[in-house]
């Protein structure tokens, strides 16, 4: 009899935890981990977490002093939290974790070198070998260039929110570690922009974007990685048997957990080397013109970005409003509102996956009643809060 399909894609596949969830990570033992804003926000509501969260602001407070303002401090505790729950992770897993880079910083070079490099400050001075960071950082051309600078120090990068061949290609000449192409968000796109429904698994847009790009890379020796992200479905998983990596919710590790069936490989080095594949030559303008022409990979990427600021912001209002409560000066009721109105976009009481634009992972996990929609009752559980309906 087969095994479940989770124990049969690690054998071709390295699979990786999208969650910050550290109990996740126990439970589905995944090699490599990876986090982001809107996962850590998730996280730091849940009860287990709480401490984390408190002592980091409580350092933030007390290394800059009773007169820093709030905002100092928590701009402090938010780079200090990412770490933390990296170094909470990599206690666990054998591999590495991806910590991001601020996304408000996803067109300067220079800002983008800063903060990776400080992230990867305090991953060391706690011990832990860069081998074991990447950085993740937006695939814009400004975060490619960074991505390539950082690469020749030795700080290893994840380059996401990757939608189009010109993205791939240009991470894969500047050496990157990895990319994390997004499988169910292309899928979004071609839904919305054809009006169809589904599509089956071997046919879905993302799958196929994936497939080209792991095809690309094995065909000319590129060593960058491939990670397929942001899935919808396990269909989509099981197209990409045998990609390099791959990294999925827990809802979606536990269905491959619990399904019993046979498993073929799709990708493979041997069968890319044999594709006919004509090679790219890639600067900036050619990557420029191709992101323009490329409607999917040009929105998607302007939305991911807008979606993950989105998440920064809801977690520095979070963390604001700890430390206040912290400091006797709020309730963390405010919190689960200020998150509530800077996702409700059109203010109709609920927020639609189009307007959460951040990762789906924490989206299904909001979503309780499974409705495709978060309700203001659903945001104030899922942080933990009494949400005071007007």
């Amino acid at each position: 009899m087969a095994s479940n399909l989770l124990e049969q894609l690690k054998a071709v596949t390295v699979v990786v935890a999208d969650t910050g969830d550290i109990q996740a990570i126990e439970t589905f033992t995944p090699r490599d981990a990876t986090t982001n804003p809107s996962l850590i926000t998730a996280a730091a509501q849940m009860p287990q977490y709480q401490e984390i969260v408190d002592d980091t602001l409580k350092q933030a407070r007390a290394d800059l002093g009773k007169d820093a303002s709030t905002s100092e401090v928590v701009t402090l505790a938010f780079d200090r939290l990412a770490v933390a729950f990296g170094l909470k992770i990599l206690a666990i897993i054998p591999g590495r974790v991806s910590t991001e880079v601020d996304a408000r910083l996803s067109y300067d070079t220079e800002a983008t070198l800063e903060k990776a490099r400080y992230l990867i400050s305090q991953y060391e001075a706690a011990g832990i070998s860069r081998d074991r960071i990447l950085i993740k950082i937006a695939s814009t051309w400004e975060g490619i260039k960074a991505a390539e600078i950082l690469e020749q120090e030795g700080i290893h990068c994840n380059l996401t929110l990757l939608f189009g061949i010109h993205q791939a290609v240009a991470c894969a000449e500047a050496q990157v570690t990895l990319i994390s192409p997004f499988v169910g968000r292309i899928l979004d796109w071609y839904k919305k922009d054809t009006g169809r429904d589904s599509y089956p698994p071997a046919e879905d847009p993302g799958v196929l974007s994936v497939t080209k790009i792991y095809n690309y890379y094995k065909k000319f020796g590129y060593k960058t990685e491939v990670m397929g992200a942001s899935f919808r479905n396990i269909g989509e998983i099981t197209e990409l048997a045998g990609c390099d990596l791959l990294t999925i919710s827990p809802k979606l590790l536990e269905q491959l957990q619990s399904t019993e069936a046979e498993l073929p490989r799709k990708l493979a080095p041997e069968s890319a080397a044999t594709a006919d594949i004509t090679k790219i030559e890639m600067d900036k303008a050619t990557f420029e013109k191709m992101h323009s022409e490329d409607r999917m990979a040009s929105e998607k990427l302007a939305e991911g970005i807008q979606g993950f600021t989105k998440a920064l912001i809801a977690l520095e209002k979070l963390l604001t409003e700890r430390l206040a409560r912290l400091e006797g000066e709020a309730t963390v009721s405010r919190a689960a509102q200020e998150v509530f109105r800077v996702y409700d976009l059109d203010g109709d009481g609920f927020i639609t996956r189009e307007e959460w634009a951040g990762t789906d992972a924490v989206f299904d996990a909001l979503d309780m009643n499974g409705d495709g929609q978060i309700s203001p009752e659903e945001i104030a559980a899922g942080l933990g809060a009494a949400f005071l309906l007007a």
